[in-house]
């Protein structure tokens, strides 16, 4: 009888997409183990002979180069097992298939508890990033502000946050866990959305804007490895359909709460009902998680053992020899280098900046819009971003079902290369600046109300079916540095959605919204070559790439 999934040596390729759902680079140690045979550093010392085989091994991981697959010398192929020395009697490892340890072990409601606890919090982040936009205008006059830049920095500045919390919590869960992570992130979120709804000054208040986001990134971060400890291949689909809704969905629902919530209690309370829901939360995460993480469960294991048995030659199989310094390297350097010396990876970037940023210039604007154009007052100005909600939704859906479609036929064919991932893209950039144009002179001209609101709801379609390909391309294009590839994507984005917003009241001002929004429809419309120009030459570029870590 075939051995159970976690005891039977695993497959590159599995090696691979657990690395991805965990976040990080294949050349640490995931839940089946590492691509590469990192020794341990309680490990016996090796022959002169094994050290130099090592030192290969390492060499190449660092040298090869990253667009160009997995040199045959340095990896295994997708169908060969990845052994990580299971023989070894001083290797610890799980107690048998059935070892409660083991959270693939663990019962069917304690897991799928985890998940829908960890989706609530990714809901809940996403959704305060955008969930005072309505009360843009209270905040300003409470702190007696007329600055329209400040006014969209408030906004977005929970956006940049994203971009630098995130790549010290990463490595971070590498050394200590998952469970901690978790635990003290979610406390200082509700602590900074506390000082935020307390906050007596404007640059109080964008200060704790900024750490709510740095904080309020971890489950983000963690999330999909959390999945990945827990849930089977064959399940995981549906989990993490389950928790993507957070970041798709949450920043469209917020100011729809938010609006209401405005003009019930005032701009304050919408912070007071992030902290109150958020410390309900905490409190759930401290009763019932657990650490999930593998490698360090049975760290934990090995280094009691050792302490039982006097033996100090235990060491996990997950095991690795990564200092923080490495670990750090890993997370900041390799992203930068990849973002700066990748053709691929820097113009994907670029174009899910560009478009995720004119996610964060729409919301940023919403009210005003709707308040001057057509007079929406109180809590129906929030359901003004209903159109982009709905419209991310659907582009999602018709992804998930036409990309899978599009990449299981070339799988059958067996002629299957990442540039298949791009032919959702294509359908995307066409209906981007369509809708920009759409929703910016349906404004302009006070058309009636569902008019822009469509416009808006073709706007979210096309950001969903530009940035979800591009996503995607970047995993198959790097699959060992994916995590990386991602990063890299992540800072790039975060950083442009929350900068470029600071521009648009102005850019409205003095363009009106027809012609503002049609400034950025045609931006949209030069982008629109990329993912074609990648299909017809991307394989050509990755065969010339010279890009090495």
């Amino acid at each position: 009888m075939a051995k159970p999934e976690m005891y039977r040596h695993p497959t590159r390729s599995e090696i691979i997409e657990l690395a991805i759902a965990e976040g990080h680079d294949a050349d640490i140690p995931t839940n089946a183990g590492s691509i590469y045979q990192v020794p341990s550093h309680t490990s016996t010392p090796r022959s002169m002979h094994q050290n130099h085989e090592s030192e290969k091994v390492s060499t190449a991981a660092v040298d090869k180069d990253i667009e160009k697959g997995i040199s045959a010398e340095s990896m295994s192929s997708d169908e060969e097992p990845v052994d990580n020395n299971e023989d070894d009697p001083n290797v610890v490892w799980w107690d048998g298939p059935d070892d409660p340890q083991n959270p693939m072990n663990w019962s069917y409601t304690k897991k799928w508890g985890t998940v829908v606890l960890i989706s609530a919090i990714t809901f809940l982040t996403p959704l305060a990033s955008s969930m005072f936009a309505p009360g843009v205008p209270q905040v300003m006059a409470t702190f007696d502000s007329t600055n329209d830049m400040l006014e969209q920095f408030m906004v977005s500045v929970y956006v940049l946050g994203f971009a630098f919390g995130p790549m010290i919590i990463a490595p971070l869960s590498e050394m200590y866990g998952r469970l901690p992570l978790y635990h003290s992130c979610n406390a200082l979120f509700v602590i900074f959305s506390i000082a935020a709804a307390v906050a007596q000054n404007m640059g109080q208040f964008v200060v704790f804007r900024f750490l709510m986001g740095c904080f309020g990134g971890a489950p983000m971060v963690l999330g999909g490895g959390t999945i990945a400890d827990l849930i089977s291949r064959e399940q995981r689909g549906t989990a993490m359909v389950v928790w993507m809704m957070g970041p798709t969905i949450g920043p469209c629902v917020g100011p729809i709460i938010g609006g209401f919530m405005t003009v019930a209690k005032g701009w304050r309370w919408n912070f007071w009902f992030v902290a109150i829901v958020a410390g309900a939360l905490m409190l759930a995460s401290f009763i019932l998680m657990r650490e999930t993480s593998a490698p360090v469960i049975l760290e934990r294991k090995a280094k009691r053992l050792r302490a039982e048995t006097n033996n100090p030659k235990l060491r996990s199989k997950l095991a690795s020899d990564l200092s923080p310094a490495d670990l750090f390297k890993f997370s900041i350097i390799r992203p930068a280098k990849m973002l700066t010396r990748s053709t691929i990876c820097l113009a994907m970037s670029v174009y899910i900046a560009i478009t995720y940023a004119y996610l964060y210039i729409l919301f940023t604007t919403f009210t005003a819009v709707f308040k001057t154009q057509y007079h929406w007052k109180g809590g129906v100005v929030g359901l003004s971003f209903m159109g982009i909600g709905l419209g991310s939704l659907v582009g999602q859906f018709a992804f998930t079902y036409f990309g899978n479609k599009i990449v299981n036929k070339h799988i059958a064919r067996g002629d299957f290369k990442p540039e298949h991932r791009l032919t959702s893209m294509c359908v995307g950039g066409f209906c981007l600046p369509v809708g920009l144009f759409w929703y910016g002179w349906a404004a302009q001209e006070m058309t009636h109300w569902i008019v822009p609101i469509l416009g808006t709801g073709l706007i979210g379609f096309g950001l969903l079916m530009a940035f979800m390909p591009a996503t995607t391309y970047l995993v198959d294009v790097f699959t060992v540095h994916a995590a990386s590839a991602m990063a890299a994507s992540t800072v790039l984005r975060s950083l442009c959605a929350a900068l470029i917003p600071l521009s648009s009241s102005k850019m409205y001002k003095a363009m009106g919204y027809g012609w503002g929004n049609s400034l950025l429809g045609f931006v949209s419309l030069a982008l629109i070559p990329i993912p074609f120009l990648f299909i017809r030459y991307g394989e050509g570029i990755r065969a010339r790439s010279t890009v090495k870590l």
